[in-house]
């Protein structure tokens, strides 16, 4: 456990400089402009601060403040979606983390969803006891997308309608199929319902599988909405999908092109 020592003056000014000019976090390159050094010097002194336990290291060059109330430099992540943005942008959280954030979903994960176009080595890394999963996506795929305030910094996150396109799309972003499914009807019951943004959305992911599950859950939940239904029918890609690729599946769905458990199968749904 790192205790916190003491600071000359001329530190504790500088320090202050720089956490008052940073909106979160500091790098060494936001320290070297605030404090008009370079970047050498900077990288210097955040490592001395964080030495003292007045700084907490995220990754090389990237810190937190500790809180003055905080005894020890051993501090969880205040805000992790700061930490996702800074890391890994561009990015938008996801997911079921997105899922938390509108509602969607009443289950609680510890683990940031992170949906990024960097292709980062380690997908599942825990920085400062905060699990995050990061999913590569490519550039041209970041839309349906809001910022949000955090703090002083804006971050993106799927809207509503895009996160549940991105769970149709991977059902374990959701947590896997029932919660994925939860998410689901939660949103047609929500303010945020939009079926047409859906259809307008997964035609501009160009994932086809995706159509083929939702056409199949409309039909199970919400057979009345025809048209959304039929849109989904005739923009069918060939080939035959799973409606969870990781679960075991036997009973085919034909007109939906789609493997299903049996336990999801209804007489009103089979062919």
């Amino acid at each position: 456990m790192k205790v916190l020592s003491g600071l000359g003056k001329a530190d504790r000014e500088r320090l202050a400089a720089v956490i008052r000019g940073t909106k979160g976090t500091v790098s060494v390159g936001d320290a070297a402009d605030i404090l008009e050094v370079s970047r050498v010097a900077a990288a210097k002194m955040l490592a001395r601060w964080a030495s003292k336990g007045w700084l907490s290291r995220v990754r090389r060059g990237l810190y937190v403040a500790v809180p003055l109330e905080s005894r020890t430099a051993d501090v969880a992540l205040e805000d992790p979606w700061l930490i996702a943005d800074q890391l890994y942008g561009p990015c938008y959280i996801g997911g079921w983390s997105a899922a938390e954030y509108w509602d969607l979903t009443e289950q609680i994960f510890r683990t940031i969803v992170v949906m990024t176009t960097q292709k980062p080595r380690d997908r599942t890394p825990i920085i400062k006891g905060t699990s995050f999963m990061l999913r590569t996506v490519q550039e041209r795929t970041l839309f349906g997308l809001k910022p949000v305030w955090r703090g002083q910094v804006k971050v993106s996150v799927s809207d509503p309608s895009r996160t549940v396109l991105d769970m149709l799309s991977d059902p374990s972003l959701g947590g896997g199929l029932r919660p994925t499914v939860d998410v689901f009807t939660n949103y047609l019951k929500s303010e945020n319902r939009d079926l047409a943004r859906l259809i307008d959305y997964a035609e501009r992911l160009g994932n086809g599988a995706v159509f083929k599950r939702l056409g199949f859950l409309l039909e199970r939940w919400e057979p009345e909405e025809q048209e959304i239904i039929t849109a989904c029918r005739t923009r069918l890609t060939t080939g035959n999908a799973r409606l969870d690729p990781t679960l075991e599946a036997d009973r085919l769905v034909t007109r939906w092109r789609l493997w299903v458990p049996e336990s999801w199968i209804k007489e009103k749904v089979i062919d």
